[in-house]
């Protein structure tokens, strides 16, 4: 039998919300390292702004009632509690695709609404009316750690099992980006009879590389490896010494804000101004999300387990991708897609939309998404 789990409120008390304004009240600012803002990370003038914003003038309250309207629900998943929303988008009298859509870090599901919204025209325009499943990924925000190393071949078993209960055997697509697509490759290759297709921004790169390397792949890792040398320290310090960091971003909530928004920032398509691509609410509810949750700490998790993490198989189902336009991302040959996929249908070179295209660029990523379904992963049968 199928659950559709346990309803859902988000709800913070109003001696919460007083807490978090009175120590935004209190914040200390460092001093920039640069004369060029954001050379030396967060701007602190930027910063400063945002934290009186989130002090003064953000009605959260508005924010809990509007997101309140969504179907949040809670499951309990091999003991794990898990939060999701769930949605029905698209053509009222199409044929039903269920599609579990997953964010990565440090985002939450906050990132999809707005590619449900446009997967409603895009659903109508194929005929397809997509029934989705948006999770809190285990460790963030209202969804537990499991009692296991949290590797990403856990986290699909956990994700799998949901849509197990929520939409029985029947099978159905899987999407993300960042995290989330590495969990949605790892549910495609261990669980190909339950999965409709596979449609990543992400390009799975293969367990291990074979030689002889392409120029064009040679030039990937190359970069990526000099990339990381600048922008690495994050994931250095959340990989090994998580605590030590978490203990300051969970007591501050200024210091929660800027080690988000760094990252926001830099990895979307917003050319160096954050706002271009995330409003001021967005990222102030962002925000109040992982403060309220005390979830920033669960959040490293993946990242201090990642040594747990087995060689993937080869992934085997229908799979389609639209590149980001991130840096290295963008420049990925589908050769190295190759590598990890037997059956890749759709490959969308890079144009708009960065780490988080779901909500940077919604309705070009619902198009490409509606289409790879409707074409190339139709429920058997059809």
């Amino acid at each position: 039998m199928n659950s559709d789990g346990d309803p859902f409120t988000i709800h913070l008390s109003d001696v919460e919300l007083d807490d978090l304004r009175e120590r935004l009240r209190r914040t200390r600012f460092v001093h920039a390292s640069s004369s060029r803002p954001w050379a030396g990370g967060v701007d602190p003038g930027a910063l400063s702004g945002l934290v009186s914003e989130w002090a003064e003038e953000f009605d959260w309250r508005s924010v809990e009632t509007r997101l309140n309207r969504l179907d949040h629900r809670q499951a309990l998943v091999q003991g794990t509690r898990v939060h999701f929303v769930r949605a029905s988008v698209g053509a009222a009298d199409g044929e039903t695709v269920p599609l579990l859509v997953m964010h990565g870090w440090p985002s939450s599901f906050l990132e999809m609404l707005p590619l449900a919204d446009a997967l409603q025209a895009a659903g109508e325009r194929h005929g397809l009316r997509f029934d989705l499943v948006i999770p809190s990924m285990p460790g963030f925000l209202f969804s537990e750690l499991p009692d296991a190393p949290l590797t990403r071949e856990i986290m699909a078993d956990l994700m799998s099992e949901l849509m197990r209960q929520l939409v029985g055997e029947a099978r159905f697509g899987v999407f993300g980006g960042d995290i989330g697509g590495t969990v949605a490759a790892w549910i495609a290759a261990k669980h190909p009879e339950r999965v409709l297709g596979l449609y990543m921004i992400h390009p799975p790169f293969p367990s291990e590389f074979a030689e002889p390397l392409t120029p064009a792949e040679r030039a990937v890792l190359e970069a990526e490896a000099e990339f990381d040398e600048g922008d690495g320290g994050y994931s250095a310090i959340m990989g090994t010494r998580p605590d030590t960091v978490g203990a300051a971003l969970i007591d501050s909530p200024a210091g929660l804000l800027a080690w988000i928004i760094d990252k926001l920032r830099d990895w979307s398509d917003a050319g160096g101004d954050l706002e271009r691509r995330f409003d001021r609410a967005t990222l102030l509810t962002l925000a109040t999300l992982y403060w309220s949750t005390g979830s920033i700490g669960t959040s490293f998790r993946q990242y201090f387990d990642f040594p747990a993490n087995a060689p993937r198989p080869v992934i085997t189902v229908p799979a389609g991708f639209t590149l980001s336009a991130e840096a290295i991302i963008r420049d990925i040959p589908k050769s190295i897609a190759e590598r990890a996929c037997s059956d890749i249908r759709v490959w969308h070179p890079a144009t708009a939309g960065g780490h988080f295209m779901a909500h940077e660029e919604p309705e070009l990523l619902a198009g490409h998404l509606a289409a790879f379904f409707d074409e190339h992963s139709r429920p058997r049968g059809n």
